[in-house]
């Protein structure tokens, strides 16, 4: 297959791979819970094991990725990944998910930092931005195939086999990426044939960049909050309909179903408002990244308050929306603020490796104990404790509105740019 153009690749990448995840993820709790009867700490812990496991390796992949090439890390990283859910899927043991989720994590870490570092690369660190939003779009329209797919297959064939599937998927776009990715922007540290002193080299660049940095610095805290927050939700916003909210009684559809179509609302929600993001941030200065991230990150609090605390279908559902929406706009300013921020790109992928980390010690810390409040008090009570850990990444998000270092024009990309 002939080399692509590096953005056809990335859109064509989010689109599949978001595709593939939803398939398996979209049924993946009620596996769990239904299937595998996992209690709120099993829950919690299956997202732990990946976590700690992202922990070790996050940075010692990207700083791989940065030496070797992102592409190959690419395509390792889903290799893996894609393995973990068929393992998943197809094993339905407690034992089974925790390992698979710890493999889930280890490939997770060949693609955290190399994925962006490899666009960013490609298209230049003024566009990136643009990129991503695109990419958003794509991973809603991707997800929205893979819902209506997800349930479908479960319906015919089981939950366990739907995860496994989706894993499959996964382990198809290592294959095209190593075919069709493009990797042109991408400068080796160290010698021709790079060994460990080159990696251990690039570590320490990596990490004198993080240190000299104080809004680096301070985005990792941002992200170490955040982390340690979206972990309660991730693993229990499911088990909190299933166990106390309750699901719709007509139609008399199952649970599956009704998770489906709530992912499905989630989906259309997040395309529209990424496509109105797209224009709205195609000529801004860095600085609106950073405002526009304080006043999502305060709305996601919100909406994580009230989700915990909703008692009805209609109100839980509508606050499980914004909580979404707000989680996936996110990213792509985030990914494009830190971009604009990593001003040596031989360690790109190093450097948002250390970011991972930071998500990765946030869930990792938090998971446990909000899975142990779950547990005591209630799954109320460790949404509710996971929202209050989000507070303090909103006032460094306001901190770092004022920072110098948010100044520079963003250059102007041409009013006739794609959306």
């Amino acid at each position: 297959m002939r080399r692509q153009s590096p953005t056809a690749v990335y859109l064509g990448l989010e689109l599949i791979l978001s595709a593939a995840f939803a398939v398996s993820f979209t049924v993946t709790a009620v596996y769990f819970v239904k299937t595998v009867h996992l209690d709120p700490l099993q829950l919690v812990l299956a997202g732990t094991a990946m976590e700690a496991t992202i922990f070790v390796c996050e940075i010692p992949t990207g700083v791989l990725a940065d030496t070797y090439g992102r592409r190959a890390s690419l395509v390792l990283g889903w290799a893996i990944s894609g393995a973990a859910m068929v393992l998943v899927g197809t094993v339905p043991h407690v034992a089974a998910v925790l390992a698979g989720f710890a493999l889930w994590g280890f490939g997770y870490t060949f693609t955290s930092g190399a994925y962006e570092a490899w666009i960013t690369d490609e298209v230049g660190a003024a566009r990136v931005t643009h990129v991503f939003v695109r990419g958003t779009r794509m991973g809603y329209a991707g997800a929205l195939a893979g819902i209506g797919l997800s349930v479908s297959l479960a319906a015919w064939l089981g939950l366990g086999t739907t995860v496994a599937i989706g894993g499959g998927l996964v382990i198809l776009c290592a294959a095209y990426a190593a075919l069709a990715m493009p990797e042109t922007g991408f400068r080796p540290t160290g010698e021709e044939r790079p060994g460990w002193r080159d990696s251990l080299q690039t570590a320490r660049r990596g990490g004198r960049l993080v240190r000299g940095h104080p809004l680096l610095l301070m985005m990792m805290a941002i992200t170490l909050f955040a982390g340690m927050s979206s972990e309660s939700f991730d693993r229990l916003w499911q088990a909190h309909f299933i166990r106390d909210v309750g699901l719709p009684s007509f139609f008399s559809l199952d649970d599956v179903y009704w998770f489906g179509l709530f992912e499905v609302g989630s989906m259309v929600i997040g395309l529209v408002a990424s496509t109105v993001l797209v224009r709205r941030f195609r000529d801004r200065p860095p600085v609106a990244l950073a405002r526009m991230l304080l006043v999502v990150t305060v709305v996601q609090l919100a909406a994580a308050i009230l989700f915990g605390i909703a008692g009805g279908v209609a109100f839980a559902l509508s606050t499980y929306w914004l909580y979404r929406l707000t989680r996936g706009l996110v990213h792509p300013l985030y990914m494009g603020w830190l971009n604009r921020n990593i001003d040596d790109s031989s360690v790109r992928a190093t450097v948002i490796s250390m970011e991972g980390q930071a998500d990765a010690v946030g869930q990792t810390a938090g998971g446990p104990v909000l899975g142990a409040i779950g547990n005591a008090w209630g799954i109320p009570a460790a949404l509710l404790a996971g929202a209050a850990v989000l507070a303090p990444a909103i006032l460094l998000y306001g901190r770092a509105t004022r920072h110098d270092g948010l100044e520079p024009e963003l250059e102007e990309l041409p009013a006739t740019a794609p959306v």
